[in-house]
């Protein structure tokens, strides 16, 4: 079986982007474009080791976010797409691959299938270097893909040299290349900049290649996408809609309903169960799972977060948490990190739940908050009450065991615990451990002081 590396050309500077930083960097889907292209190479079968980046522009900060895995290579003057490659000449050698994959890391939307079947094509025709090709409608600014008599890839022709017979031909050069790799450093060791730009040209490498005996071949993918990149911030919001849709479409043909896509985003990768409804101006990112059956939105927000079934969320912010099968929040509720929300749990509007676990089938109806807490089954907490866990230099833990009863507008001040079948008297503020079964009541005796209005004259009015 051969062995196979992959270069990744990720030096451009982008100034059309106005970003400060790499333009591989900007994201499609909350997802940076190079690890699109990282996650297809490597989902193709390509391991992390035998994948070198080529950076340029703000190069320190691609490195940081691929991590060490990778292996890198600097171009410090941006001389061509052929020039790229050359810096990667060390690593080629050193990899000691049959195959070299070499293809753009602003060019999203390539896909491991079609890295593996121009691959294969590429083998089995014994190509020397084998260009990824796609047949668009409007090919214009592409090169275009001459063929021989015989199929063959005669060469490539930029839309600039083009003659008007060339430019009608609809199919076009991905930027996507699988090379022989004694062929590719061949051409890499020999390749002159005789051109207007002064540029090393990586699709020289074709001719240089038939030259001296190589086949070059075209491999035509059914992903026209593969060819799409983004030089400036309408053409990326044109990538973000193409690659949008792509995963809606495929969720709805699984079996989720979603009557309107206006505002809906579902980042790649993430699973929605059958039977799921989705609603407009949902957005679903990061590793985020989604059960069977549940209705998500409008207008909510989960991120990293994993949905069990059944599950209703109208107006819900979710991060970095958990919720169980049959539960139900919203409107406008803020679920963060680390909590777990148990099974058939009611979480009502104005309610926000962070760092604690809610038991199954307790009920936070309306305007509470609940923070590092752990909150047993079946408790009642009623309107307006909350758990108090920081005291300005600390934060503490509350427990509230089974079924207990929280009355409205109630604090209970942290670290406490409420025992089981206890029951919270509202407008209660409690300090202390309150024993099951018992009835807790923390609150002054009223006091009436008749005439007090008339003798201070506290209102405006009554100067």
């Amino acid at each position: 079986m051969s062995k196979n590396c992959a270069v990744i050309l990720a030096a451009g500077e982008g100034t059309r982007m106005k970003a400060n930083y790499s333009k591989v960097l900007t994201n499609v889907l909350f997802k940076p474009m190079i690890d699109w292209v990282a996650d297809a190479v490597t989902n193709s079968g390509i391991d992390k080791e035998n994948v070198c980046i080529i950076t340029g522009h703000t190069g320190e900060l691609v490195r940081e976010h691929m991590g060490s895995d990778y292996n890198y290579a600097e171009q410090k003057q941006r001389l061509g797409t052929g020039h790229a490659v050359m810096q990667a000449v060390d690593f080629i050698k050193n990899s000691g691959a049959d195959n070299v994959l070499v293809l753009n890391g602003d060019a999203p939307l390539i896909d491991e299938v079609t890295i593996e079947n121009s691959l294969e094509q590429h083998i089995l025709s014994k190509s020397a270097v084998t260009v990824v090709s796609a047949c668009i409608e409007r090919p214009f600014g592409y090169g275009r893909i001459i063929r021989d008599c015989e199929g063959n890839l005669k060469k490539i022709v930029e839309q600039r040299d083009a003659t008007e017979q060339e430019k009608q031909i609809n199919e076009v050069n991905s930027g996507v290349y699988w090379f022989s790799s004694k062929e590719l450093l061949y051409a890499l060791e020999n390749l002159k900049s005789e051109n207007d730009q002064g540029e090393y040209y990586l699709t020289d490498t074709i001719e240089m290649i038939k030259n001296i005996g190589g086949r070059a071949s075209a491999f035509i993918t059914d992903n026209s996408s593969v060819i799409l990149g983004a030089n400036d911030r309408v053409q990326l919001m044109e990538l973000n809609e193409i690659a949008r849709k792509e995963v809606l479409f495929s969720i709805m043909s699984s079996g989720v309903d979603i009557p309107c896509i206006d505002g809906v985003i579902i980042c790649k990768g993430i699973s929605v169960g059958v039977g799921t409804t989705v609603l407009p101006n949902t957005i679903l990112r990061g590793k985020t799972t989604v059960g069977q059956n549940c209705t998500l939105g409008p207008n909510c927000l989960i991120e990293n977060s994993q949905i069990k079934d059944n599950v209703k969320l109208s107006n819900v912010q979710m991060e970095d948490s958990i919720i169980g099968n049959g539960a139900d929040a919203g409107p406008f509720v803020h679920i963060r990190p680390n909590s777990n929300i148990g099974e058939n749990v009611h979480i009502g509007n104005f309610v926000e739940v962070k760092n604690s676990v809610l038991g199954k089938g307790t009920k936070l109806p309306h305007l509470s908050y609940i923070g590092d807490s752990d909150i047993g089954q079946n408790v009642n907490f009623g309107c307006g009450s909350l758990t108090v866990n920081y005291d300005g230099k600390t934060k503490s833990r509350t427990t509230v065991k089974d079924n207990a009863f929280i009355g409205c507008n109630t604090n209970i001040v942290a670290p406490v615990t409420v025992g089981e079948y206890s029951y919270i008297a509202a407008g209660a503020t409690i300090t202390q451990d309150v024993p099951e079964f018992s009835l807790s009541i923390a609150r002054a005796r009223q006091v009436n002081k008749e005439g007090w209005v008339k003798e201070r004259k506290p209102f405006k009015n009554m100067d």
